[in-house]
């Protein structure tokens, strides 16, 4: 009964005339239901204000960056908000479909777009979440100090909390520092693992759960190694469109690293071999 007047309050926030509400599959953290309106449909996420506060005005400011990138299709944010205790995000509803032929294809070719849009420093102008949490992006002018001050440290202090310790961090900062490219800051999607994206009725590619920051490009393409689900010809096309710096490949674990880190802190110790390992490997 709550969460149906939760629904019907944000209906009628957003003069929508709710029909009825079904669930979605969805995370850990949000619940998502798709709502059925006499004006169309539409996706809500909902979790908790106090527990995440923040979130999902984060996550709207995300989905605009990419859409106005021109690069994938994004889900259109129509509102945030909270009632009561409950957070929401209003979203547009794209129906799913089966892949284009070229669909890898399109796939690379908007990454690059998205990619190639940037700015004067790594870091955003907010703060935002990966999973349930917090990632943090104060500006910085390289892509070492990045990736080090706002992605590894703060991970490794929260594994420090949770008693995983780790030694010669000093050593080990400084040795991927050299290997790290200075390219420019791309925005990137910042989640990029096969469950964040979609194909749109139509076939083409659509991306959700975005943690975006403009940030080392490379990183979106380990987090796409991470765990699969991503035809191999992507990368190679994507490399062909926007070529990528001598010893990509060998850069990858480091890249995996942050999300490894971000799974160690999430899950548990399951994780922590391969997050010893690849810092034993660089220090």
């Amino acid at each position: 009964m709550r969460l149906k007047n939760t629904l019907q309050n944000i209906a009628s926030q957003n003069t929508l005339n709710l029909i009825e509400a079904t669930t979605l599959s969805g995370g850990d953290i949000n619940e998502v239901l798709l709502l059925k309106c006499v004006k169309g449909s539409f996706v809500v996420k909902l979790n908790s204000a106090s527990k995440f506060p923040g979130m999902f005005t984060a996550e709207a400011k995300g989905l605009d960056l990419l859409n106005n990138s021109k690069s994938f299709r994004i889900p259109k944010v129509v509102a945030t908000g909270v009632i009561k205790e409950a957070s929401y995000l209003l979203m547009e509803y794209i129906p799913t479909g089966s892949p284009k032929p070229d669909f890898w294809e399109i796939f690379a070719q908007n990454l690059v777009t998205l990619h190639k849009t940037t700015q004067n420093s790594f870091g955003l102008d907010h703060d935002n979440y990966i999973g349930s949490l917090p990632q943090q992006n104060t500006y910085c002018q390289t892509a070492s100090e990045f990736y080090i001050s706002e992605r590894l440290e703060p991970q490794f202090r929260m594994a420090s909390d949770n008693e995983f310790q780790f030694k010669n961090l000093e050593k080990f900062y400084k040795n991927i520092a050299e290997k790290i490219p200075n390219e420019p800051p791309a925005l990137i999607h910042g989640d990029l693992w096969n469950g964040n994206f979609m194909v749109s009725e139509d076939g083409n590619p659509v991306l959700i759960d975005p943690a975006v920051a403009f940030a080392p490009r490379e990183m979106d393409l380990a987090m796409m190694k991470l765990f699969g689900g991503f035809n191999s010809s992507t990368f190679e096309i994507y490399d062909s469109f926007f070529p990528l710096k001598s010893g990509w490949k060998n850069r990858i674990d480091l890249w995996q690293l942050y999300y490894l880190l971000v799974h160690l802190n999430l899950f548990g110790s399951g994780y922590l071999g391969q997050v010893q390992s690849i810092v034993s490997k660089h220090t």
